[in-house]
This record gives structure tokens, sequence and C-alpha cells, in this order.
């Protein structure tokens, strides 16, 4: 299996924020060293705050990615060609390295940019010792500093941690060779590059602290930050004191925060668990008074407890079991690894091995129903492609892993022998089996327990950083798989046909940083991790959408991505810190006492999506209306709003949910399993069964048939594109700075910004790399795109700067636009003989589901009376909209309804002629003498969406060729117009 790494739009949205903030080049510098041959080229703003850049990414989503492909364009495009990567640890580093030099990355960027390679130079401890007696500079270092821009194709980088940047070794002048003719300190000699610095996670960087000192002496001319977190500072003392965010020109230049993150689907969601303990059992705990090197010093109530170096925490409790001791030191951990700080809750419950037991039992359940899952792939369609499901664990102890002696610890003896358990399980559930891949499923369970039982077994791994030196085969074969061998770990099979059976992974916190693979699927936890770090961080190495055995990389839409978190009793509220820390990082604080204009900016922009036109005016005078805000916008205390009285910021997210959705995580992305807050909704089946005769037919796939003039209709709107005659489309393109002016008007201060062309050059693109993306996202071939662009140019006066990256886009965009217009009614849906599961029904089994995620159903809730008619379980109603959704669903229905219901997304999966599915809102049965009438219903807001009209006619060609058994198919703006519906059909007036 080969990754295949695909462009996403948020990681272009990324790239183009980083081409608008970059400076531009100083093409005007009186500067005799501006050609310097082993130096960068020089940067507008050089060596200034101002240049700086911060790009904001959350854990997951690609930053390793983006700034990659960063020094592709910034080299393409300025020249640009010596870079530094600053990274904390050596595994982010190892990671890193790992992506940069990776085939399938060196493959991915090779589309975009022809004959460019990345020269990789890492420096690692021990490159600096001395040999023969001579202190000599590492290769690495020598090759980087001295390669010249005279190599136009190369891009050379030079990847360091914090640590290794910080070392003697790097400031010292001492060596016996120079570099560049005269520098004899590498930190130095980096300078003299004049390089662009990278850093990834800044937070472990912050200004004015020694590793950013480190930084600044590489003398960089501009810096771009990566990272989730950024550092914090402070200002002033006690109530005066404030903390905020250090940005570079006080906010990042892209953001990509946590919350749209899990909103957009860019990761997966999060299901946690946790073992529970009798209440008497969770409530002897003992909390730490004060921790030093040689003393621990524990309290319970009012007795106190001290311990030194070596001595026995179950000399205070038994409860401690596993010898566990107080090692001390500067780190002030326990022997099993565990750093102590002041005010932490120890509970011996939990270090019982039992304990740990019960945890490794619930992650191998999670393990194989994901496995099961994403092996079957059920309700995905005939043979779709498996994915490899990998889990994760955090343990306190290497020696209860790797044991002593040549013999396996007694976690790793208790992992066997509970894996064992489940494989015989599972194996007896699946050896008679008949489908095919059942039966696959059977043989890959077979071989990894006849791999468990031998010598050398394969299944699971282990990395730890005194594996680093160990000189033992097996070790090393395990630490080549988890840290380097990715592409092995996510696939099925090795190229003679052998089943890779590897899944399993266990580190300590080795792992927590740096490291990623996309199909770990469940994260236990055996151990806290001591220190209050982020809780995304901790769950960031399962965060990442999976990868299927071809190498594709999944979205949400295909395929529901999961992450499962166990944790122990004493972090419980993990999953509330985890929501908390989340909806912090929303662009704006929701204050439920008054309107405040974040809210009011962010309501508009939001609804300004769907109707260009709101204003800020309309939105209040609509709140004022039903009488939500007073004059000085607070929220009024009793407000009635659909026949319930509610509090004015309730009837606000009612009546505007876009501030919800735009600053809140959706319900169902972190779900605490423990909780007894439901995250599905149970159907009604009695109901449902009503609706079976029609699902029968609604199961079947239905294919998509064009009608023939479609490839003469390609050809006709390619020749109008192409024969631009307003020179719309083809357009020339120069460089281009920004310029940002303060200017003040009325004692009020603001920018005014202002874009020129910085370089009188043209910017242009290969004919063959243009011809090449332009037939692959237009479906047209390539001569007949040969010959429009040779006709084009010859209008053009021969002129080839017009082959630029904006043509491109003007020409895909203009065709598929018009393309789309097109043929929107020029084709027809023909049912085919087999059927389809969807999220509501079991084809195979020809059953409807027991329950639904609620989140397919609405994001909002609202407590209802419950109706017998109605297709869920209820209280709670799930609604998208207040308008009309809720007030559609509240309405009370005459008897000839028998039932009623939302509809889930894709509960039908109506194929869209433009790709992607389609599923409308709501369905009706209605009793109509001997023969039911069924009102298929999709809702839109009184202001049309864009895109409205063409779902309508797709549903409707869609229902078309149901009329027969009684559907009939509309789209409502209102409950009313619903309600005129249902009495017309009710009375036979609607044909």
């Amino acid at each position: 299996m080969k990754i295949k790494l695909e462009t996403l739009q948020h990681q272009t949205d990324a790239l183009a924020a980083i081409d608008k903030s970059f400076p531009g080049m100083d093409t005007m510098s009186n500067d005799p060293n501006a050609n310097y041959i082993y130096a960068n080229p020089l940067i507008k703003y050089r060596y200034n705050d101002k240049a700086n850049i911060d790009i904001k990414m959350e854990t997951g989503t690609g930053k390793t990615y983006v700034y990659t492909r960063m020094m592709y364009e910034l080299h393409q495009k300025y020249g640009l060609f010596k870079f530094v990567i600053a990274v904390p640890s050596p595994s982010i580093k190892e990671g890193t390295r790992s992506f940069i030099t990776s085939d399938y990355a060196k493959q991915h960027f090779s589309e975009f940019y022809e004959n460019t390679r990345v020269q990789l130079n890492v420096i690692n401890a021990g490159d600096f010792s001395a040999r023969s007696g001579r202190r000599n500079f590492p290769a690495q270092l020598s090759e980087f500093v001295e390669a010249t821009r005279q190599n136009t194709n190369q891009i050379e980088v030079l990847l360091v941690n914090q640590g290794m940047l910080h070392s003697k070794s790097m400031h010292r002048d001492d060596y016996d060779q120079t570099l560049l003719g005269g520098e004899t300190s590498p930190i130095k000699a980096i300078a003299a590059t004049r390089p662009v610095v990278i850093i990834d996670e800044p937070q472990r960087f912050p200004r004015g602290k020694k590793f950013y000192e480190d930084i600044k002496a590489m003398k960089p001319q501009l810096i771009v930050r990566f990272g989730a977190t950024f550092p914090e500072t402070t200002s002033g003392r006690g109530k005066n004191k404030v903390t905020k965010i250090d940005y570079y020109g006080g906010e990042p230049q892209f953001n990509l925060d946590a919350v749209d993150s899990f909103n957009q689907g860019l990761v997966k969601g999060i299901d946690i668990d946790y073992p529970d303990m009798p209440e008497e059992q969770a409530s002897n705990l003992y909390k730490v008074k004060q921790v030093k090197a040689k003393e621990l010093i524990l309290s319970q109530g009012k007795k106190e407890y001290s311990l030194g170096v070596g001595e026995n925490l179950a000399d205070v409790d038994p409860g401690f079991q596993g010898d566990i001791t107080y090692a001390g030191g500067t780190d002030h951990e326990l022997s099993n690894g565990l750093a102590l700080a002041k005010d932490m809750k120890l509970i011996p419950g939990t270090f019982a091995q039992s304990y740990q037991k019960e945890i490794i039992s619930q992650a191998l359940d999670c393990h194989f129903k994901a496995e099961e899952e994403n092996f079957l792939r059920p309700n995905s369609g005939d043979n779709a492609p498996k994915i490899k499901t990998l889990s994760l664990f955090f343990i306190d102890s290497i020696s209860s892993f790797r044991g002593e002696n040549s013999s396996k610890g007694w976690l790793a003896k208790e992992f066997e022998r509970l894996l064992t358990e489940k494989l015989n399980r599972l194996i007896g559930r699946y050896e008679m089996a008949i489908d095919d891949r059942e039966k696959d499923y059977c043989s890959f369970l077979q071989a990894t327990l006849r791999s468990l039982q031998s010598e050398h077994q394969d299944v699971y791994a282990g990395y730890f950083s005194e594996d680093r030196g160990s000189s033992d085969a097996d070790i090393q074969a395990e630490v080549e798989d988890i840290l380097s061998n990715k592409e092995k770990l996510l696939s099925f099979k090795d190229k003679d046909g052998n089943w890779l059976t590897r899944r399993f992974l266990f580190s300590k916190w080795t792992l927590r940083e740096g490291w990623d693979n996309p199909n770990v699927f469940t994260i236990a936890k055996l151990r806290t991790s001591g220190s209050e770090i982020s809780k995304i961080q901790e769950v960031g190495r399962g965060l990442r959408l999976p990868v299927d055995e071809t190498g594709h990389r999944l979205n949400q839409d295909e395929w529901q991505s999961r992450l499962s978190f166990l944790i122990g009793y004493d972090e419980r509220d993990f999953a509330q810190k985890l929501v908390g820390e989340i909806n912090d990082d929303s662009p704006i604080k929701l204050n439920q006492e008054e309107l405040t204009d974040d809210m009011i900016k962010l309501i508009v922009k939001a609804k300004q999506k769907t109707d260009p036109k709101f204003e800020e005016d309309q939105l209040l005078d609509d709140l004022d209306d039903h009488n939500v805000i007073t004059r000085s916008n607070k929220f009024k205390e009793n407000v009635e709003l659909d026949g319930q009285m509610m509090t004015g910021y309730d009837a606000l997210c009612h009546l505007y949910p876009e501030l919800v959705q735009e600053t809140k995580i959706a319900k169902d992305k972190v779900r605490d399993k423990n909780s007894k807050d439901s995250t599905t909704v149970k159907l009604r089946k009695q109901n449902w069964q009503q609706l079976k005769n029609l699902w029968l037919q609604l199961a079947k796939r239905q294919m998509i048939k064009f009608d023939p003039s479609v490839n003469q209709d390609a050809e006709t709107v390619a020749r109008n594109v192409f024969n631009d005659g307003d020179n719309k489309i083809f357009v020339l393109q120069r460089p281009q700075v920004v310029h940002q002016e303060v200017v003040t008007d009325e004692n009020v201060a603001s920018v005014r910004e202002t874009q020129s062309d910085y370089s009188t050059e043209y910017l242009t693109m290969k004919y063959g790399k243009f011809l090449k993306i332009l037939a692959q996202q237009t479906d047209l071939s390539v001569n007949l795109l040969n010959s429009l662009m040779i006709e084009a140019i010859k209008r053009l006066r021969n002129n080839t700067n017009y082959i630029n990256e904006k043509t491109l886009g003007n020409l895909i965009r203009t065709f598929n636009n018009q393309f789309n217009e097109r043929i929107k009614t020029s084709y027809s849906y023909e049912p085919l003989k087999f059927s389809a599961s969807t999220s509501i029904y079991n084809a195979k089994k020809q059953e409807f589901v027991d329950s639904v995620p609620a989140s397919v159903l609405g994001v909002y809730q609202s407590n209802s009376t419950s109706d017998e008619k109605y297709l869920y379980d209820r209280p709670p109603l799930r609604y998208d909209s207040a308008d009309p959704e809720l007030k559609i669903l509240q309405r009370s229905y005459g008897p000839k309804i028998s039932v009623f219901g939302k509809l889930p997304k894709k509960a039908i999966k109506i194929p869209r002629f433009d790709n992607g599915t389609t599923t409308p809102d709501f369905i009706f049965k209605i009793e109509h003498g001997n023969k039911p009438i069924y009102l298929v219903i999709e809702t839109k807001a009184e202001n049309m969406r864009l895109g409205d009209e063409e779902i309508r006619i797709i549903q409707q060609k869609y229902f078309d060729h149901l009329q027969e058994s009684g559907v009939y198919y509309r789209m409502a703006t209102s409950e009313q117009e619903v309600h005129d519906l249902i009495n017309k059909l009710e009375n036979g007036e609607l044909n």
C-alpha cells in the first residue's frame, strides 16, 4: 500500500494566507551581499517581527504538509532555498524527517513542482563528537551551509530539535575547520545563510525565553510558526493581570481552530471511556502537598505522610500496588515514571494491576468493534477498500512491558492473554462465514493468533526512549515499524501476500508529540499524564482521518471515523476539560447577559453566506420585534417564543442557531460514554414498519444516465469558454505586494489595504502541466484542450504569458459552472437490480436499524410533548433550524397522518449529477383510501440558499419514477406550506 497525499481545501487556504502575508522580496536593496550565493535573497522587512507569520492549525489537520509545501512555494516564486525547521523534541524531529523523505511525499510534491527536490539535513545528538582528536563540523551542517543558489532545482533544509539547537556544540567557536571560508561557530554559519526559520509547536519556543534566543541567534530573515497552541504573555499584577496569546501582529494570519476542525469533519470524533469505581474506593484519595528532590509529602484530610527517595507508597496505603516508590530527582517522579506536581490527586485503586487490566480489556473491545467495521465496511458499497485499525497504549512502566532477563513483563503477558481470548471468540464467530469479506477477516484473525503464539510475534510492539540503544533485534524491528514504517503499519499484506498483523502499539509518553498514524482508532491511558498538558494534544495521536488500504484518505462523508479514548477514573473530568478546551478556541466568547458586538458580527457574517444582503440592522430589528433585547442590547429575562417561555439568550439561539454553530463544537464530536446523556436516537420500529414497502423501493441503487447530447454539450461549453471575447478568463499574472497603511478618519483609526505589482515580470506555467491539470479538472480530452488553447493563444497575439495559474483557475471554474448549468436537466435516474444500505436501513437484512446518531437528525434539541406518530423516541426533539424545521416538527397533524418525521442524513442516498449525494428532510405517510400517499419534503429558508434549485431538480427527478407508488415530492419554505400540501393530498387536490 502506498499513501496518497491529497490537496485538502483547508491546507490550500493556509498556503493562500501565507502567500498573502508574505512581505515580498527586497529588489531595491543596496546591500552589497544581496547576491551572496550561499544565502537566501533578501526579503522585505527582514529581521523584523512585522514580517513574521503565524499559522494556527489544529492537531491532526496537516501542518507538516503545509509547511513542507510552503518551502516549495517560496522557492518557486521567490528563489528562497535555505530553510531551518526547529522542533521541540527528537520524536517530532523524527516525524518531520519521515514525512519529508517519504516516497509518497516526494511523489506528491513532484506533481506540482517538477524537477525540484528537498535536500534534508538532520542534526542529531552525537554528530559533533570529536574524531582523531579533531573537532569537526557534521557533514549535514556543512552541506546545508555551503550549498549555493546556483543549483536552482534544490531546496536546502536543516532540521534540528530544541535541545540540539541550544547545545554548546551549536554555539561554540573552537572547531578545527571553518565554514564559508571563515565561520567557526555553527550558529553563526547558519546565520550567514539568511535562513527562513519554521518553528513547529511554537508554545515550546516562547519569545523572551532561552530557546527563542537560539532562534534569534540564527538571524532568520523571516519566521513562520506553525502550531495548534501558541505561547502566552502576561502583563500587570493582581486584579490587573492580563494574559493573552502571543501572536505576531496580534492574531494568526491563518486560524483553523479546534471548533472548525471538529465541526468541519477534518478530524475524528472522540468517544471517551473510563472504568467506574465504588464511591468508597474513589473517595480514598491522597493529595500531593509538597514535592521535593528528596522528599514527597502526601496529605489525606488533616493527616500528612512523608516519603523519602526509595520509600514505598504501599507503606502509606496498601492500595498502592506494584511496588511503587518515590524516585525523586529534579523530575519529581515515582518509580513508574509518573511526574508529580503540587495538588495532584492520587487514587490508590487506579494503581492496581487489576484496574489496568480492566482498561486493557475495554480497549481491546473498542479496538475490535472498530476493526470489524473498518475491515467489513458495511453500508459503504460493494468491495469498499478495507481500513487497517491500530491501537495505542500509554503505560506507566517499561519493565511491566519489556520485563527483565529476556522475560516478558506482567502487562505484556496479561495483554497476550486477553487478546488471545478475544481472538478465539471472534474466530469462532467468523469461521463458518459465507461472505467473502467475512472469510477474509477470519483469515486475518487466525494469522494474528498464530503470530501471537509464535516465538517472534509481530502483533504488538513497543517504543520507549531506552530502546534507542538496545541490541535486541526484535526490539529494533518494533521501533523501526513504529517510527519509520508507516505504510507497513497501514497495510494488510506484504509483497508475498502474507498478512501483516502488527496493530497494537505501546509507549510511555515518547509518542505523545510528533508521531502520528492516521489509523489509530483507540488510545488507552494506563497511567495519568501527570502535568496539565493540552487535552487535545493527548488525543492528538488519533485525531487524523484514516486512510484505506489503497492509500486514500477518507473524509467524514465517506466514513464516520471516531477515536475511542480510554482513561482512568482519576481523569473522569477529561471529556469536560477537552470540550472546554475546544470551545475556548472559539473565535468569540458567548455572553448570556447581553448581545455583544462580536456576537452581532459573527451572526451577520454567518447569515451572509446564504443571504448576502443581510445586515446588522435587520438582525437588531428582528430581535426587537421578538422582544428579545432591551435598547442597550441586554437580554430580557422572560421571552415568549413559539409558545414557550425562555430567556432572551435562548431565544436568540433559537432564532439564529448560526451563533452556536459558529462558536461551539457539535455535540456528537466528543462523547463521554460514561455520561448518562444519550448520543443516539432510538427508532420507533412500529412506525418505520409502515414505511417498509416504500423503503424496499428506496433502497434500490439508482444510476445517473446522461442524455447522449452531454458530450457534445461539453465541447460546446468548452469552445464558448475558450472564446473569451471579454478578456476576463485569459489574464496576465504578476507578483503582488500588499500595502497596509494606518489612517484616521473622524477620530477613528483603521487600516487601508492596497495591492500592487512589485515586479514587471510575468508569472507563467509550463504548458504541459497547464494542460494536464486542466484535463483532470474538466474531464475534457487533452487533444481538444490543446487545439482550443492554440486558437486562444493565436487570438492573444501568441503571448504565452497568459498560460498561468490565474488563467487556469478561471478556465476550470468557468467551464464547470457553465457545464453544470447546462446539464442539470439532461439526465435521468435508472434503478439498478441491487439494494444498498443507508444510515436508516440495512439492505442485507432488509430491516431498519435500531437507532441512529443524534447528529444525523440535528445539532439542536428541544423538549416537546410526545407524538405517537413520530418516527423516533422523543423528547428531546432533534433539529437543525428553528424555522422551518422545528416548527414543522412541533405542529399538530390530523388523523390521516399515520407517521411522520425528519429523515436522517444519508437515509436516502440520491446521487447528484455533480457528484455526492443528497437526502430530503421530512417524510409523511397520509392515509388515503386503500392506497397510502407518501409526502417527501425538502425544506429551505425563505431566502433560497445557493444551490437549492439544483437540489429541488435532483430530488424531483429521483422521485418522479415513484409517483405511481403514491410518492409526492415538494420543496417547502414554512410549516404552513407543509400543512397546506398535506390538506391538498388528503382532499385529492394535488396531482
